[in-house]
Protein backbone atom coordinates (compact mmCIF):
# COMPACT_ATOMS: atom_id res chain seq x y z
CA UNK A 1 0.00 0.00 0.00
CA UNK A 2 0.97 3.58 -0.37
CA UNK A 3 1.66 4.41 3.20
CA UNK A 4 3.07 8.14 2.13
CA UNK A 5 -0.62 8.91 0.73
CA UNK A 6 -2.48 6.98 3.40
CA UNK A 7 -0.29 9.19 6.25
CA UNK A 8 0.11 12.79 3.78
CA UNK A 9 0.28 15.51 6.92
CA UNK A 10 -3.38 17.12 7.31
CA UNK A 11 -1.37 20.82 8.71
CA UNK A 12 1.45 22.30 9.63
CA UNK A 13 0.73 23.98 12.50
CA UNK A 14 3.55 26.90 13.48
CA UNK A 15 2.66 30.35 16.24
CA UNK A 16 3.26 33.55 14.45
CA UNK A 17 6.21 35.53 15.22
CA UNK A 18 8.12 32.27 16.79
CA UNK A 19 11.78 32.85 16.47
CA UNK A 20 15.00 30.75 17.09
CA UNK A 21 15.32 28.50 19.70
CA UNK A 22 11.55 28.92 20.90
CA UNK A 23 11.86 25.25 20.86
CA UNK A 24 7.92 25.23 19.86
CA UNK A 25 6.45 21.85 19.90
CA UNK A 26 8.73 20.85 22.83
CA UNK A 27 5.78 19.10 23.73
CA UNK A 28 2.64 17.91 22.04
CA UNK A 29 -1.16 17.02 23.38
CA UNK A 30 -3.76 16.03 21.66
CA UNK A 31 -7.50 15.01 22.82
CA UNK A 32 -10.45 15.76 20.11
CA UNK A 33 -10.50 18.32 17.89
CA UNK A 34 -8.19 20.14 20.17
CA UNK A 35 -4.27 20.05 19.77
CA UNK A 36 -1.58 21.38 22.24
CA UNK A 37 2.01 22.13 21.59
CA UNK A 38 4.41 24.02 23.91
CA UNK A 39 7.08 26.47 23.39
CA UNK A 40 9.58 26.34 26.49
CA UNK A 41 11.70 28.49 25.19
CA UNK A 42 14.87 27.75 28.19
CA UNK A 43 17.32 28.53 25.87
CA UNK A 44 16.04 32.46 25.68
CA UNK A 45 14.89 35.48 28.23
CA UNK A 46 11.48 33.99 27.20
CA UNK A 47 8.85 32.82 29.99
CA UNK A 48 7.64 29.69 27.40
CA UNK A 49 3.82 29.79 26.32
CA UNK A 50 2.31 27.20 24.60
CA UNK A 51 -0.15 27.40 21.78
CA UNK A 52 -4.11 25.86 21.55
CA UNK A 53 -4.98 25.03 18.30
CA UNK A 54 -8.77 23.56 17.57
CA UNK A 55 -10.08 21.38 14.10
CA UNK A 56 -12.93 22.68 12.37
CA UNK A 57 -13.51 20.09 9.05
CA UNK A 58 -10.33 19.59 8.60
CA UNK A 59 -8.33 22.71 8.81
CA UNK A 60 -6.49 23.07 12.33
CA UNK A 61 -6.67 27.49 13.61
CA UNK A 62 -4.57 28.61 16.37
CA UNK A 63 -7.75 28.93 18.75
CA UNK A 64 -5.01 31.00 21.57
CA UNK A 65 -1.17 31.50 23.14
CA UNK A 66 -1.26 30.59 27.06
CA UNK A 67 1.28 31.55 29.28
CA UNK A 68 2.09 31.43 32.99
CA UNK A 69 0.37 34.06 35.19
CA UNK A 70 4.03 34.15 37.41
CA UNK A 71 6.06 32.92 34.68
CA UNK A 72 9.75 33.68 34.83
CA UNK A 73 12.33 33.58 32.70
CA UNK A 74 14.04 30.13 32.17
CA UNK A 75 10.98 28.43 34.12
CA UNK A 76 10.16 25.81 31.15
CA UNK A 77 6.82 26.28 31.16
CA UNK A 78 5.09 24.47 28.62
CA UNK A 79 8.46 21.65 28.35
CA UNK A 80 5.43 19.19 29.24
CA UNK A 81 1.76 19.20 27.87
CA UNK A 82 -1.67 17.10 28.42
CA UNK A 83 -4.90 18.02 27.16
CA UNK A 84 -8.47 16.13 28.51
CA UNK A 85 -11.55 17.71 27.64
CA UNK A 86 -12.03 20.82 28.62
CA UNK A 87 -8.80 21.11 30.87
CA UNK A 88 -4.86 21.25 29.82
CA UNK A 89 -1.82 20.89 32.14
CA UNK A 90 1.22 22.57 31.09
CA UNK A 91 4.89 22.11 33.25
CA UNK A 92 7.40 24.43 34.04
CA UNK A 93 9.70 22.15 34.99
CA UNK A 94 12.88 24.64 36.53
CA UNK A 95 10.23 26.74 38.28
CA UNK A 96 11.76 27.19 41.50
CA UNK A 97 8.70 27.69 44.44
CA UNK A 98 9.89 25.02 46.07
CA UNK A 99 13.54 25.63 45.64
CA UNK A 100 16.16 26.12 42.18
CA UNK A 101 14.27 24.20 39.47
CA UNK A 102 11.56 22.08 42.42
CA UNK A 103 9.49 22.48 39.48
CA UNK A 104 5.98 23.01 39.02
CA UNK A 105 2.71 22.33 36.71
CA UNK A 106 -0.15 24.55 35.70
CA UNK A 107 -3.95 23.85 34.54
CA UNK A 108 -5.99 26.03 32.62
CA UNK A 109 -10.09 25.09 31.71
CA UNK A 110 -12.12 25.85 28.47
CA UNK A 111 -15.10 27.88 28.72
CA UNK A 112 -16.19 28.58 25.32
CA UNK A 113 -13.63 28.76 23.10
CA UNK A 114 -11.17 30.74 26.02
CA UNK A 115 -8.62 29.31 28.25
CA UNK A 116 -8.13 30.82 31.94
CA UNK A 117 -5.74 29.65 33.95
CA UNK A 118 -7.19 27.39 37.10
CA UNK A 119 -4.46 26.51 38.86
CA UNK A 120 -0.64 26.30 39.76
CA UNK A 121 0.58 23.02 41.55
CA UNK A 122 3.61 21.83 42.97
CA UNK A 123 4.48 18.85 45.26
CA UNK A 124 3.90 19.22 48.84
CA UNK A 125 7.31 17.95 49.34
CA UNK A 126 8.93 19.70 46.82
CA UNK A 127 12.82 20.53 47.04
CA UNK A 128 15.60 21.84 45.44
CA UNK A 129 16.42 20.26 41.72
CA UNK A 130 13.45 17.78 42.08
CA UNK A 131 12.54 19.07 38.50
CA UNK A 132 8.28 18.19 38.97
CA UNK A 133 6.64 18.33 35.88
CA UNK A 134 9.29 17.52 33.01
CA UNK A 135 6.31 15.00 32.17
CA UNK A 136 2.74 15.32 32.43
CA UNK A 137 -0.59 12.55 31.83
CA UNK A 138 -4.20 13.99 32.52
CA UNK A 139 -7.24 11.62 32.21
CA UNK A 140 -10.39 13.69 33.44
CA UNK A 141 -10.55 14.35 36.78
CA UNK A 142 -6.70 12.57 37.38
CA UNK A 143 -3.43 13.97 36.83
CA UNK A 144 0.21 12.65 36.96
CA UNK A 145 3.29 14.49 37.17
CA UNK A 146 6.26 13.41 36.98
CA UNK A 147 9.48 14.58 39.45
CA UNK A 148 12.63 12.75 37.88
CA UNK A 149 14.79 14.21 40.34
CA UNK A 150 13.80 13.87 44.21
CA UNK A 151 16.47 11.97 46.04
CA UNK A 152 13.98 9.48 47.97
CA UNK A 153 15.67 6.04 47.29
CA UNK A 154 18.88 7.34 45.94
CA UNK A 155 20.52 10.17 43.64
CA UNK A 156 18.17 10.95 40.96
CA UNK A 157 16.43 8.25 41.18
CA UNK A 158 12.94 10.18 40.86
CA UNK A 159 9.24 10.03 41.36
CA UNK A 160 5.79 10.94 40.72
CA UNK A 161 2.59 12.76 41.96
CA UNK A 162 -1.38 11.97 41.66
CA UNK A 163 -3.44 14.88 41.75
CA UNK A 164 -7.38 14.63 41.65
CA UNK A 165 -10.15 17.23 40.75
CA UNK A 166 -12.87 17.94 43.30
CA UNK A 167 -15.04 20.86 41.33
CA UNK A 168 -12.67 23.36 40.32
CA UNK A 169 -9.54 21.97 43.09
CA UNK A 170 -7.07 19.89 42.19
CA UNK A 171 -5.38 18.15 45.51
CA UNK A 172 -2.48 15.82 45.61
CA UNK A 173 -3.37 12.55 46.01
CA UNK A 174 -0.52 10.12 46.38
CA UNK A 175 3.40 10.62 45.73
CA UNK A 176 4.84 7.20 44.42
CA UNK A 177 8.49 5.63 43.52
CA UNK A 178 9.95 3.33 42.29
CA UNK A 179 10.21 -0.44 44.61
CA UNK A 180 13.66 -0.82 43.69
CA UNK A 181 14.98 2.38 42.61
CA UNK A 182 18.10 3.21 41.99
CA UNK A 183 20.55 6.13 41.81
CA UNK A 184 20.59 8.08 38.39
CA UNK A 185 17.32 6.04 37.09
CA UNK A 186 14.91 9.31 36.87
CA UNK A 187 11.60 7.51 37.61
CA UNK A 188 9.08 9.93 36.44
CA UNK A 189 11.42 11.05 33.16
CA UNK A 190 7.90 9.87 31.06
CA UNK A 191 3.73 9.35 32.39
CA UNK A 192 1.12 8.26 30.80
CA UNK A 193 -2.51 7.74 31.89
CA UNK A 194 -5.72 5.87 31.22
CA UNK A 195 -8.19 5.47 33.71
CA UNK A 196 -7.24 3.66 37.36
CA UNK A 197 -4.22 2.46 35.18
CA UNK A 198 -0.75 4.64 35.00
CA UNK A 199 2.19 3.70 33.29
CA UNK A 200 5.92 5.97 34.86
CA UNK A 201 9.05 5.65 32.60
CA UNK A 202 12.66 5.21 34.73
CA UNK A 203 14.52 5.61 31.05
CA UNK A 204 17.99 5.41 32.85
CA UNK A 205 17.27 2.48 35.73
CA UNK A 206 20.04 -0.10 35.12
CA UNK A 207 18.79 -3.80 34.42
CA UNK A 208 21.20 -5.54 31.85
CA UNK A 209 22.54 -2.57 31.33
CA UNK A 210 23.75 0.79 32.77
CA UNK A 211 20.61 3.62 31.24
CA UNK A 212 18.63 0.15 29.86
CA UNK A 213 15.28 1.44 31.30
CA UNK A 214 12.27 0.32 32.89
CA UNK A 215 8.46 1.40 32.97
CA UNK A 216 6.49 0.38 35.91
CA UNK A 217 2.73 0.03 35.86
CA UNK A 218 0.56 1.14 38.53
CA UNK A 219 -3.07 0.42 39.31
CA UNK A 220 -6.01 2.50 41.61
CA UNK A 221 -8.16 0.82 44.02
CA UNK A 222 -10.03 3.72 45.92
CA UNK A 223 -7.87 6.19 46.16
CA UNK A 224 -4.88 4.35 46.40
CA UNK A 225 -1.85 3.86 43.88
CA UNK A 226 -0.08 0.47 43.66
CA UNK A 227 3.21 -0.58 41.88
CA UNK A 228 2.00 -4.02 39.42
CA UNK A 229 4.51 -4.78 37.18
CA UNK A 230 7.91 -3.60 36.22
CA UNK A 231 8.39 -3.84 32.25
CA UNK A 232 11.89 -3.92 30.47
CA UNK A 233 12.54 -4.40 26.76
CA UNK A 234 13.39 -7.81 25.80
CA UNK A 235 17.64 -6.96 25.14
CA UNK A 236 17.49 -4.97 28.14
CA UNK A 237 21.23 -3.64 26.70
CA UNK A 238 23.42 -0.56 27.81
CA UNK A 239 22.00 2.99 26.79
CA UNK A 240 18.96 1.70 25.52
CA UNK A 241 16.80 4.16 27.47
CA UNK A 242 13.15 2.21 27.27
CA UNK A 243 10.67 4.21 29.11
CA UNK A 244 12.20 7.27 27.51
CA UNK A 245 7.99 7.87 26.12
CA UNK A 246 4.96 6.41 27.21
CA UNK A 247 1.64 6.29 26.47
CA UNK A 248 -1.81 4.80 27.20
Amino acid sequence: PNLEAKFRPQAKLQPAGSGAQDMFGESVALAGDIALAGMAQIYTKGNGAAYIYARGGTAWSEQQKITASDGAASDGFGISAAVSGETALLGALYDDDRGASSGSAYFFARSGTTWSEQQKITASDGGKTDQLAGAVALDGDTALVGAHGVDDRALDAGAAYFFVRSGTVWSEQQKVTASDGGPLAVFGSSTALDGDTALVGAKKQKVGGTSSGVVYTFTRSGTVWSQKQALTAWDGNKDRYFGDSAVL
